[in-house]
């Protein structure tokens, strides 16, 4: 082999060995950029287009904060408004029964219990008004207990004397809310004004004012 021959193989056969290592140094940095892990940093306040996101618990305190709070209610009834009774049953049933019952009180209940114990509550406080409006009006006794032991005016009141009511039972219990809401003047009587009554039964021809007819009584002025 001549010697020109011999540096023409020599020269391919080093071209080809650099031409494999340098492809084979490209295949590796090929792969080495592939596999290499890629990191992206991530902000814990994200922001977009200039708006700043608010952390989480802000944003629950302004929910919160947003939130209508409801009313607090006592648990007591004196911080509660009184309430107009609605009904004169419901008013009896409202008054304390009092623990020391002036005279003037229990002659006004006893004339309440022995006339019209029987009436309606309506009666009742009609009979306890026409006492109450005696003893008011100058031709009458000025005191309740006066009036009512008036002689010859109730039929119920011997020698004078008021007989004891039986003070345990439910009638006594309404006499004497009757006479407390009369004396109070807290509920309007349908025989306003009146200074005398009768029971149906009878007919005295007084020839006076006839104001009311309630139950089996008749009231005038």
């Amino acid at each position: 082999m001549s010697f020109r021959l011999k540096a023409a193989t020599l020269a391919a056969f080093t071209l080809s060995a650099i031409a494999a290592v340098s492809a084979s140094d490209a295949s590796q940095a090929a792969g080495s950029i592939e596999t290499l892990p890629v990191t992206i940093p991530v902000s814990s306040t994200p922001q977009a287009a200039g708006v700043t996101f608010a952390a989480p618990r802000e944003v629950v305190q302004s929910t919160t904060a947003s939130t209508p709070q409801p009313e607090k209610v006592s648990a007591y009834a004196d911080d509660a408004q009184e309430q107009p009774a609605t009904s004169l049953a419901a008013l009896v049933d409202a008054q304390p029964f009092p623990a020391d019952m002036t005279e003037d009180m229990r002659c006004l209940a006893s004339a309440v219990y022995y006339e019209a114990k029987s009436e309606s509550l309506a009666g009742q406080l009609a009979v306890a008004r026409v006492i109450i409006n005696r003893s008011h009006s100058g031709r009458f006794a000025s005191s309740l207990c006066g009036v009512v032991r008036q002689p010859s005016q109730f039929s119920f009141v011997r020698g004078g004397n008021v007989p004891q009511p039986r003070t345990d039972s439910v009638d006594w219990q309404q006499a004497v809310g009757i006479a407390q809401i009369a004396l109070n003047d807290s509920w309007k009587s349908q025989a306003e004004g009146a200074l005398f009554f009768h029971a149906r039964r009878v007919s005295p021809g007084w020839g006076k004012a006839r104001l009311a007819s309630i139950d089996n009584h008749i009231f005038y002025r």
